[in-house]
């Protein structure tokens, strides 16, 4: 009998929990990712397919007489329950991130996202409530959490915040691969050397390996979630992550390509290597965050980006009304 030989895809599932990093649902058929996670600009991207405007047009047209922002929200759950019709796991749906420094308003968003899923008949279990890990999104997802509320930490690129996350019982936390990247690569211009900051020594790897062992070390339960991904090589530096979230693109390399996909992060390792607890306090955190310039200036930056994405979309739906 011939061995049947898998892909890298199908290889990386053994070890990894893959899920889809984008809202278009073609694209959940063919990768079949457990869960999947959506942001104000993937959304922004999908709407403006042929595809999807009659979602963005029904809910605009449905919810014409609400608040701009609520239109919003309609549009998310509109997206992540035609998403989990697809899926057979969780969607993460994020709160507005102008949000990112009002702790209570992201709480009322987070309750109020959670119940509008609940009146389309979807279990809370199934989705994640995404907020950015400034000091006050960890303290909204804290609140949250408590209520049976499950978050989704994103923008993360430092350990301080995912120390933070997971004191707050956060569900997930979503460390960004490529955009650390992205800055050590810019930060170091003519001095980069690609061929010596890849696998375990690229940045971005080295810090979400890094909270890994980290978790793993203290035993929290909190999920570890890579994301923002550049290339198949970070993803398979990372195989063995709790999970794992990964565009199309790279999702068809992966699944395009053969070769072996060595499990690279395990709990026993972890467990045996010991580590130094962080401090998590208010001005612990604020103090080791602002000593980070990656972590400081790349929140500031995701925190922009995502806003001027979700202004974009405002601007649509408001040529639509």
């Amino acid at each position: 009998m011939v061995p049947v030989v898998m892909n890298q895809l199908d290889q990386l599932k053994q070890s990894t929990i893959v899920v889809a990093d984008t809202g278009d649902f073609e694209a959940l058929r063919l990768y079949e990712p457990r869960d999947t996670t959506t942001n104000p600009s993937l959304i922004l991207k999908a709407v403006q397919k042929p595809a999807y405007q009659p979602i963005l047009k029904r809910t605009v047209h449905t919810y014409h007489n609400a608040p701009l922002d609520e239109i919003i929200d309609r549009l998310l759950i509109a997206f992540g329950r035609e998403i989990l019709n697809i899926v057979p796991g969780r969607v993460s749906t994020e709160i507005d991130a102008r949000l990112s420094f009002d702790t209570s308003s992201t709480v009322l968003r987070g309750h109020k996202l959670i119940e509008m899923y609940e009146a389309e008949g979807i279990p809370r279990e199934r989705v994640l409530i995404k907020i950015a890990s400034t000091w006050e999104g960890i303290r909204a997802a804290e609140i949250l959490e408590r209520a049976g509320i499950r978050c989704n930490m994103t923008l993360l690129f430092s350990l301080v915040q995912a120390a933070a996350c997971a004191e707050a019982r956060a569900q997930l936390i979503s460390p960004f691969v490529g955009r650390i990247y992205d800055w050590f690569k810019k930060s170091a211009g003519n001095r980069w050397e690609e061929n010596v900051n890849i696998g375990d020594n690229d940045p971005g790897v080295r810090s979400v390996a890094n909270i890994y062992r980290y978790y793993k070390y203290f035993g929290y339960k909190t999920e570890i979630m890579g994301a923002s991904f550049r290339s198949t090589a970070q993803i398979l530096a990372l195989a063995g992550c709790d999970l794992l979230t990964i565009s199309p693109e790279l999702l068809e390399q992966l699944k395009k390509t053969q070769g072996d996909v060595p499990r690279r992060l395990t709990a026993s390792d972890a467990q045996c290597t010991a580590v130094e607890k962080f401090k998590t306090d208010e001005l612990s955190f604020r103090y080791q965050l602002n000593d980070d310039a990656m972590a400081t200036e790349k929140l500031a930056e995701g925190i922009r980006l995502f806003a001027a994405d979700a202004i974009k979309l405002e601007e649509l739906i408001v040529r639509l009304l």
